[in-house]
């Protein structure tokens, strides 16, 4: 037998399994780094976050990245060199970050990367007739098992969509596994670049379970922020927009997009919702100037209300719901504010009462799906849920 596959077959076996879930979003402030004990797996699955760092990327990452992220038209020869790049600059900070903790790269049985997202095409957003759902998102896999000595899983949405999906959201899987209650419905909402959330229902019935995005969480407030002061990459504290006023024609121009007609599930990026979207609607709706100020606070309101639009839309007239944040967007005081007030009914919390820092949830989720590709059985609890496949996904990269 293959030593790699041997050591695979062992470590599918072991009681506990220590795995490293790597995120880097398309906000691209830097990686996500979450090292976790994991017990068993499917709904037995038992998981603690052992360590947890988001170390920010430098501004020639950024600029690199940059230069292919989220564009129809880009040079072949630097997306090819950085698939394996971004791959080298990730197995650095894991080296790095197991160094600082004293754990020894042998100790750690499996990398779980996200890889950068470069475009998301599902076919709502690009409407070729001939072609279907598409995604991608590089840093190989090999380059990081080689550079790290430890088995990588990697490219985790390809299966997603091969099975039928858009190959996003994924935190269904992760969410039903962690967090699902009986007896209590609840939401996993994360406001990241763009915002997602999950719908748990109490009675645990899959044929109820929802993952959807909705839309822009921090992408197009950061992307305006990043523009208009240079060497800023969010509205801290909301102060911006908290000293402008909303734009009302503003605000009702960029709900008009089909893509907020469109029924739950479904998914979006920045592909969409860029400064080219805000642009499109200034011009419909404003022919005076704005100040920075008014549009930062009319983006502020319309990712709260198109989040709102979409968990009522979702629960309709359940009440008592639970909702549990995670993600950049619940430092946005201004943001969670309009999230209260427009949801009366339900309750606000963050992951950490459930024991998982609500920056690091996303990395968690994908250390959960290693998990589940080596000791798992394809998911088969999720059968019969709305438009998920039950699937288990990664692709595995040995180190030699």
């Amino acid at each position: 037998m293959n030593s790699n596959i041997q050591k695979l077959y062992q470590l599918a076996n072991k009681p506990t399994r220590l795995i490293i879930g790597l995120m880097s979003g398309t906000s691209l402030d830097g990686l996500d780094i979450a090292l976790c004990g994991v017990t068993g797996n499917g709904l037995n699955t038992k998981l603690e976050l052992l360590k947890f760092e988001t170390i920010p990327y430098t501004a020639d990452f950024k600029k690199e990245v940059r230069t292919v992220f989220s564009k129809k038209q880009v040079d072949l020869e630097k997306l090819c060199l950085l698939n394996p790049w971004i791959a080298l600059q990730h197995a650095a900070i894991i080296n790095t970050c197991l160094q600082k903790w004293n754990i020894k790269n042998e100790e750690v049985d499996l990398v779980a990367s996200h890889g950068q997202t470069i475009y998301h095409a599902p076919n709502r957003l690009h409407r070729q007739q001939n072609f279907g759902n598409a995604t991608l998102q590089i840093g190989d896999g090999d380059h990081l098992a080689v550079a790290t000595n430890i088995i990588t899983i990697s490219d985790f949405r390809q299966k997603n969509i091969a099975a039928g999906g858009e190959g996003a959201p994924l935190a269904v899987y992760g969410d039903y596994i962690l967090f699902s209650k009986k007896g209590e419905d609840r939401i996993l909402l994360n406001i990241g670049g763009i915002a997602n959330f999950t719908f748990l229902p109490g009675d645990i019935e899959n044929e109820q379970i929802l993952c959807t995005d909705v839309g822009p969480g921090n992408t197009l407030m950061d992307a305006y922020m990043q523009e208009n002061f240079p060497g800023a990459s969010f509205d801290a504290d909301a102060a911006i927009a908290r000293s402008g006023r909303v734009h009302e024609a503003l605000l009702a121009a960029f709900k008009e997009d089909d893509f907020f007609k469109q029924d739950l599930p479904k998914s979006t990026g920045p592909e969409l919702f860029n400064l080219l979207y805000l642009q499109n609607a200034k011009q419909k709706c404003c022919p005076e100037a704005l100040s920075v100020a008014d549009t930062m606070a009319t983006l502020n309101k319309f990712s709260a209300d198109m989040i709102t639009a979409a968990i009522l839309d979702c629960i309709k007239d359940k009440t008592g719901v639970t909702i549990f944040v995670s993600g950049g967007g619940i430092h946005n005081p201004l943001l969670m504010q309009y999230l209260q007030e427009q949801l009366p009914a339900c309750s606000f919390h963050t992951t950490f009462e459930n024991g998982i820092d609500p920056d690091a949830k996303e990395a968690v989720l994908f250390a959960l799906l290693a998990n589940e590709c080596v000791s798992g059985n394809a998911l088969d609890l999720l059968k019969g849920t709305m438009d998920i496949p039950a699937v288990a996904m990664g692709k595995i990269s040995f180190p030699g």
